[in-house]
């Protein structure tokens, strides 16, 4: 019997088998990464800790307070507000807290501190500006041009040659009425550019706030502005001044509030003496 010759089968076939993936030992893998927990922990606990000990290093406490920009109050006004600053950490002061107590001040408008390495703070105080004196209750205040009351006025501040403002509160109270102080500030920053002139306002009266009323300097005529063109219309006055007391001997008022036309109001005396109303 012959054999068969039985063809080869050249071709490999590859076993599709996956490879076993490794097993995974989850005690390792919870053992390393309580250990980085326990690592990260211990750093920013050094790092806190660092950082406390540097706070309350000599370094970094407040040793200096240095003031910009007071000129009515003096540095130790200023310092006085801040008593117990001075040896806080540099790092850990409150300051606005601090800034709060120094804006508690009257003559405090606003009021910046700042830190400065390694142990200085700054303090930059930004102070209000009086526009006037104003007569409240028989007393006498500092007024700034929001109607605040600064400060009674006294013999420290004769250096201020400021007009007497009437009617900014009240009779009742002390409370200055919406308006007025602005009314009052208006005037007073509308004379500005006239300084001649701004001199010469003796007193200012607000009491009605769309009617500002002064008086000049050795001149008893009041002079009723109305509530806008204070310069022009003060200017027109004491230029036609001269004339209108060669007609009018004794001038109780002069209403400048309609442009291009004058009422003049003669005292009581003069009228007897016949003096006619212009």
């Amino acid at each position: 019997m012959s054999p068969v010759a039985v063809p080869a089968d050249r071709r490999f076939r590859r076993a599709h088998v996956k490879p076993a993936r490794p097993r995974r030992n989850w005690r390792v893998v919870i053992g390393r990464t309580i250990r980085f927990g326990l690592i990260a922990g211990l750093l920013l606990f050094g790092s806190y800790r660092g950082a406390g000990i540097a706070a309350q290093s000599h370094l970094l406490r407040i040793e200096r307070i240095v003031v910009h920009g007071n000129e009515r109050l003096s540095n130790g006004e200023v310092l006085a507000v801040l008593a117990g600053l001075r040896g806080q950490s540099l790092l850990w002061a409150d300051l606005d807290v601090w800034r709060g107590r120094l804006l508690s001040s009257p003559w405090v408008r606003e009021a910046d501190l700042r830190r400065s390495l390694p142990s200085t703070v700054e303090v930059v105080v930004s102070e209000r500006h009086p526009i006037g004196i104003g007569r409240t209750n028989g007393q006498m205040y500092l007024f700034d041009e929001q109607g605040v009351s600064i400060d009674e006025y006294g013999p420290q501040y004769a250096d201020l040659d400021l007009p007497i403002i009437d009617g900014l509160a009240a009779s009742t109270g002390a409370d200055t009425l919406p308006g007025r102080a602005e009314l009052a500030a208006r005037v007073i920053e509308a004379l500005r550019p006239k300084p001649e002139i701004a001199r010469q306002v003796s007193q200012v009266d607000v009491r009605d706030p769309h009617n500002a009323v002064v008086i000049l300097s050795g001149d008893r005529a009041v002079i009723q502005l109305g509530d806008q063109r204070f310069l022009s219309r003060l200017q027109s006055y004491l230029e036609l001044a001269p004339t209108l007391r060669d007609r009018v001997s004794d001038i109780d008022y002069v209403d400048m509030r309609i442009d291009g036309r004058i009422y003049v109001r003669p005292t009581r005396h003069a009228e007897r003496a016949g003096s006619p109303p212009q």
